[in-house]
């Protein structure tokens, strides 16, 4: 494994972590439950709005993404960890195949301005920034927010998507 962590990602102080957030089974429900336990539990978040997308992968319902900026001074295996019990506290399935439908999926997108490698593949950034299902979500709060890997911000990533321009329904969790 090999991880090479920017200096704000190396220190033993808050950094700030982008996370993406999703679900197709009571979205709503579970999207805004995840939002308060992480406020809770990090401080303030910037919270983008939650779009409607087609499930990506699998025959399944649509899901509700969004994304969410914080700081935190966990290390990035203490942070998943914490993830993983939040998604398993609301009804989390790993018993079955990758791709299904979710109550609730929270990805670390960012973690500082880190790069984590496993195995030869880039694991941190995470490859569905890709998707305008992750990367919309993450430039309506952080446009700035540059990504280690491109360069870029992720302003400059989501104006040069193919779906940038397309309609995306947003829809409240209030």
């Amino acid at each position: 494994m090999g991880i090479s962590m920017g200096d704000e990602a190396a220190s033993s102080t808050a950094v700030t972590v982008l996370l993406s957030l999703g679900s197709n089974i009571e979205p709503e429900r579970y999207l805004r439950a995840a939002l308060d336990e992480l406020a809770t539990a990090f401080g303030p978040l910037r919270v983008s709005p939650a779009y409607r997308t087609p499930a990506v992968g699998f025959d399944g319902a649509p899901f509700l993404n969004n994304a969410v900026a914080m700081r935190t001074a966990l290390s990035l295996p203490a942070l998943e960890d914490w993830l993983h019990a939040l998604e398993d506290r609301h009804g989390r399935d790993r018993g079955g195949p990758r791709l299904v439908d979710r109550t609730l999926d929270v990805d670390v997108v960012f973690y500082g301005n880190g790069i984590l490698r496993e195995d030869g593949q880039v694991r941190i950034p995470r490859p569905e920034l890709e998707h305008a299902f992750v990367l919309k979500p993450m430039a309506d709060i952080a446009a700035e927010f540059v990504d280690p890997l491109s360069g870029r911000t992720l302003g400059e990533l989501w104006r040069a998507h193919p779906q940038h321009g397309e309609a995306f329904e947003a829809v409240s969790l209030s």
